[in-house]
């Protein structure tokens, strides 16, 4: 068997396999030593460190948003409780601040106003005169 390679005049030059694999390797040994070594660029940093962070940043967010929502109000429909309320008309010139300290003095007035405002789905706690609101009763 033998191979062909190209010598300087262009002509085919025919060569045994048993010289080509008889050469010493030496060639590719020194091409090996002669490579620089490996350089890590800017895009080669970012995407070695700066995808893997923000997977784990993500995750963490994700995991985070898990733990931190809010909680089921029962297990069943049995568990709930419905919240006593009355409805109170606001007059001239009230306000939450007033309502909730006139039928909760014993309760903290800003509990009462949340309350308030939660049973009446407000989205403000702005009222007007003749507004009907539900509040906690007492």
């Amino acid at each position: 068997m033998s191979a062909i390679s190209a010598s300087q005049d262009s002509r085919p030059q025919f060569v045994s396999v048993q010289h080509l694999t008889s050469l010493p390797d030496s060639g590719s040994r020194a091409r090996k030593e002669s490579l620089p070594p490996l350089r890590l660029t800017r895009r080669g940093k970012i995407v070695l460190i700066g995808i893997p962070l923000m997977l784990v940043a993500a995750l963490l967010l994700s995991l985070a948003g898990f733990l931190t929502a809010p909680a089921k109000a029962a297990d069943t429909a049995a568990d709930l409780a419905l919240t006593p309320t009355v409805s109170v008309t606001v007059q001239s010139g009230e306000s939450l601040w007033a309502i909730a300290g006139t039928v909760a003095p014993e309760r903290d007035a800003r509990d009462v106003i949340a309350d308030i405002v939660q049973l009446n789905n407000l989205s403000s706690g702005v009222v007007v005169p003749g507004q009907q609101l539900f509040v906690p009763a007492k």
